[in-house]
Formats: C-alpha cells, sequence, structure tokens
C-alpha cells in the first residue's frame, strides 16, 4: 500500500500542475455563477434549467479530466523512460497500474469535491437549501462511475499507440454506452436475429454508467436513493472497474515499455 501511495501522490501532483483542471474548473465557476443571476427573472423554471446545465457541465469536465489523464500515465512513462526506473525500486507492473489508477481516482475525487462545493454554495446561497446528503451521494455515485472511466482509460492506454487516440476512443464508448447504451435492449426488439441476440449481449455486457446519475434528483428536489441503492452501484461499478484493470494488467504484462 505504501507503493501504491507513493505512486498515485505522483499522478496527483502531475495533475495540479497541468492547466486544464484550472481551466475546466474556471469555466465551470462562471456558469454556475450564472445561476446566482437567475432569480433576476423570478422564475423557478430558469433556476432549474441553469441548474441542470452546471450539473451537465460538472460531469462533462471531470470525464475530461477522467479520460485526458488516466489516458497519458502509461505512455507518458514509456516516452520518457521512467517507467524503467519505476520497475526497479522494484515496483512490479501490477502496482504501477494500480498506482495509477488510484492518483488518477483521488484527484478526480478532489476535482469532484471542488466542483459540487463551489456549486452548492452558489446555490444553496439564492435557494435557500443545502440538501448535503443528495450532494453528498452524487458525488459519491459520479466518482464511482469515474473509476469505471479510468480504468478504462488505462486498459486503452495498454493497447492504442497515442494518449490522444485512446482519449478519442474512450470519449467515444462513453457517449455510446450513455446515450445508446440505455436503449439497446428495446432496440433489440426490433431486429431480426442474429442482430437481435447482439444487440442485448451488448446490453448485458457494457457497464451502465446512466444508473449512476442522480441530477434530476438535485435538479427538481426529487427523493435521494436509499442506501442500500447506492451500496449496490458501489459493488456493481467496483466489479467493472476491477475487469477493466485486470485486462489492463494482462496486457501490460505483455507490453514492450520501450517507446513507439
Amino acid at each position: 500500500m505504501k507503493t501504491l501511495f507513493a505512486l498515485a501522490r505522483l499522478t496527483l501532483t502531475e495533475l495540479y500542475r497541468r492547466k486544464d483542471f484550472y481551466v475546466l474548473f474556471i469555466l465551470t465557476a462562471v456558469v454556475t455563477l450564472a445561476a446566482g443571476s437567475v432569480n433576476f427573472f423570478n422564475d423557478e423554471k430558469i433556476i432549474r434549467y441553469v441548474k441542470d446545465l452546471c450539473l451537465l457541465l460538472i460531469w462533462i469536465s471531470t470525464l475530461l479530466i477522467s479520460v485526458v489523464t488516466a489516458a497519458r500515465q502509461i505512455p507518458a512513462e514509456c516516452e520518457a523512460r521512467t517507467i524503467f526506473s519505476l520497475l526497479a525500486k522494484p515496483v512490479t507492473r501490477g502496482q504501477v497500474l494500480l498506482g495509477k489508477f488510484l492518483g488518477c481516482w483521488l484527484a478526480v475525487g478532489l476535482a469532484l469535491l471542488m466542483f459540487y462545493a463551489f456549486f452548492a454554495i452558489v446555490t444553496g446561497s439564492h435557494e435557500h437549501r443545502w440538501p448535503l446528503g443528495g450532494y453528498l451521494q452524487a458525488i459519491w455515485l459520479q466518482w464511482v462511475m469515474l473509476g469505471i472511466v479510468i480504468a478504462m482509460s488505462l486498459l486503452g492506454s495498454i493497447h492504442f499507440a497515442a494518449p490522444s487516440s485512446t482519449s478519442t476512443i474512450c470519449f467515444v464508448l462513453v457517449a455510446g454506452i450513455v446515450v445508446v447504451g440505455p436503449h439497446l435492449n428495446t432496440i433489440a426488439l426490433q431486429q431480426p436475429q442474429p442482430l437481435q441476440t447482439i444487440a442485448y449481449t451488448v446490453y448485458f455486457l457494457i457497464p451502465h454508467l446512466e444508473w449512476f446519475d442522480v441530477r434530476d434528483r438535485l435538479v427538481y428536489g426529487w427523493a435521494s436513493p436509499a442506501w442500500q441503492d447506492i451500496a449496490l452501484a458501489s459493488v456493481y461499478g467496483a466489479a467493472y472497474a476491477g475487469v477493466f484493470l485486470l485486462l489492463a494488467w494482462l496486457g501490460f504484462r505483455r507490453k514492450s515499455l520501450n517507446p513507439g
């Protein structure tokens, strides 16, 4: 564990030295501050629309941070040849992979806390509502979901040469899972065989990231999910992240560490 946290600390340091996190945070802050001015119109629907936009921006920003940060971890180490220094400690390839995952996951968790804290302060000061339990559930579920995305990105970085390729493919996959994934079972009913079986198989194999989205509950003030449902979703997310990390480790064992 000491080795894993040492590797994770390096990843955390790298993220907060880069400018992409600060750019995304400032962009989110600017849009969130707009929520503070919507009361000028005295229209509750406008407030909800702006809150929905802010939460969507938080999701997009943290997804960008997760995918881009995870996609460049292993390739950057190989290109700079620092991977050989890490493995000479001695550190196993599995420890390097887990350390990178832990670092990316902790980094995006801190980013989530900052985004949601700012959002809660601005919206709460105008609506005079502080649904802290709902915010904590939303943060946790989104963090678990991002763990799946980070593990998926690390898996892609093992098999694709450039971080840009990994990032693009992961963004396309995540968008497809979120937009098309929930409707695959309905689409399957309208398809002939063997397309119907293929669609159903894909539907049950993909991680359903939309299950971790509780933004509507925050926007419309709906009841929070039961804690047993939160626990089940957490186990579900951990299982998929574990599968992706296992596949990444199997590929990393056979991967040549020479750049290019």
